[in-house]
C-alpha cells in the first residue's frame, strides 16, 4: 500500500516503541481453541502492549502458505488467498476494537480471510478490499473450512454483537517496502510478519474510522 511508505521506511522501530504500542513474543497457542485449530498455527505469537504494559491483543497465525492460486478478485492485494482461508487467531484480554469502533469483547477469535463486498456502502473504506474476519473461536473449529461470505458474516456478527461484522484490515506488502515488527503509520498501529513466507501487514490498533 503506497500511501503508507514514505512514513514507514523513514522511522525506524525503535524510535516508535514510546509512541503508545510495542510488540513482545507470546506464548501459545491460547486456551480455548478447538485442537486443530491450535495443531494450525505457530508456537510463538506476537503480544502488543502499551506504554503501561498492558495487553492489548495477542496474534498467532497458521504454520503453512494459505496461498492457492489466483482469485481473480479485483482490488485485493492477497489475490491468491481464497475466500475464508483461516489465517490465524487474535485474544484480546481486555476487550478491542475495530476500525468501525465496535467492541469486541474479551476473548478468544479466529481470523479468517475476506474481503468487502465491491458496493457503494465499502466504497473508498480502506485502500484495498483485503479483511481478517473475526469469529469467536467457540464456533470456528476446523481451521480447513471455507465458510463462504454470507456465512462467515453471520458467524462474524457474532464476535461484534451487531449487525456488522467484526474487521480488520490486512494486505500483502512488497518484500522491498516491508519491515517486520510494530510501526505507526499516520494513527494506526500495524503489525508487519510473514505468513507462511509472505510479508503482510495487518492494522492491530486502528483509529476509529466509523461507519
Amino acid at each position: 500500500m503506497k500511501r503508507f511508505l514514505p512514513f514507514l521506511m523513514s522511522i525506524p522501530l525503535t524510535a516508535l516503541l514510546w509512541a503508545g504500542y510495542s510488540v513482545k513474543p507470546a506464548e501459545g497457542p491460547p486456551e480455548g481453541l478447538a485442537p486443530e485449530i491450535a495443531a494450525a498455527l505457530l508456537p510463538e505469537g506476537y503480544r502488543v502492549v502499551d506504554d503501561g504494559g498492558k495487553v492489548y491483543a495477542e496474534l498467532w497465525f497458521r504454520k503453512d502458505s494459505p496461498e492457492d492460486g489466483p482469485t481473480g478478485e479485483m482490488d485485493v492485494t492477497w489475490d491468491n488467498v481464497p475466500h475464508g482461508t483461516f489465517i490465524g487467531v487474535i485474544r484480546y484480554p481486555n476487550g478491542g476494537e475495530d476500525r468501525r469502533g465496535q467492541k469486541i469483547q474479551p476473548g478468544v477469535y479466529t481470523l479468517r480471510f475476506s474481503f468487502y463486498p465491491v458496493d457503494g456502502a465499502h466504497q473508498g473504506v480502506e485502500p484495498s478490499r483485503d479483511f481478517l474476519v473475526l469469529s469467536p473461536a467457540a464456533i470456528d473449529r476446523d481451521p480447513k473450512a471455507a465458510p463462504g461470505f454470507d456465512e462467515l458474516m453471520d458467524m462474524s456478527r457474532k464476535a461484534s454483537g451487531t449487525n456488522h461484522p467484526a474487521a480488520i484490515p490486512i494486505w500483502k506488502a512488497e518484500p522491498g517496502d516491508w519491515q517486520e515488527g510494530l510501526t505507526q503509520m499516520d494513527e494506526d498501529w500495524v503489525l508487519s510478519v510473514k505468513i507462511g513466507g509472505t510479508p503482510v501487514s495487518i492494522i492491530v490498533k486502528g483509529v476509529n474510522l466509523g461507519g
